[in-house]
């Protein structure tokens, strides 16, 4: 004999209504269309893309922000360059740079004394009064150490002298 299952014919009707029961869900999810949410509510999708609108939104604002409050920035800072101009300008008296050719005097210390030769350049050019603003130092000699074909000796002397002067 062999093993088997035995029913009797009620159990096994009800087992059946059983598992349709069961099974009747499932078998519907595999032929229809999957279930779409509630209308009141949106999707995953849609809810991320409001997410970024939103934040896309924000930016721009805080951009077009930023970049009035540079603008204001770069006209403040531009105010105050002219004012600080205009203010240099009013307190400096006329005054402009010249260039000559001025040899500086000796100090009593050995260094070069360029104030004279300063204000003698600059009253050439008809100003009262000036302040080196740019000195030369050469090296000079009389003619007949360069006839000799040298180019250096004891008869040469260093001279220092003016070579541009802020005139006012």
């Amino acid at each position: 004999m062999g093993i088997g299952l035995h029913l009797r014919s009620g159990s096994a009707q009800a087992f059946a209504c059983a598992a349709v029961l069961v099974l009747s869900p499932v078998l519907a999810l595999g032929q229809g269309a999957p279930p779409s949410p509630p209308p009141d509510e949106p999707g995953f999708f849609v809810t991320v893309g409001k997410w970024l609108d939103r934040q896309a939104s924000g930016a721009k604002d805080a951009f077009r922000s930023l970049g009035r409050e540079a603008g204001i920035a770069a006209k403040s800072t531009a105010d105050t360059a002219k004012d600080a101009a205009d203010t240099l300008t009013k307190q400096l008296p006329a005054s402009s740079v010249v260039t000559g050719h001025e040899v500086c005097r000796t100090a009593p210390n050995g260094a070069p004394d360029c104030v004279a030769a300063a204000d003698a350049i600059c009253k050439t050019k008809g100003f009262k009064s000036g302040k080196s603003v740019d000195m030369t130092t050469a090296e000079t000699c009389p003619p007949k150490v360069y006839m000799a074909g040298r180019s250096t000796g004891p008869e040469c002397k260093t001279e220092t002298f003016v070579s541009s002067a802020l005139c006012q």
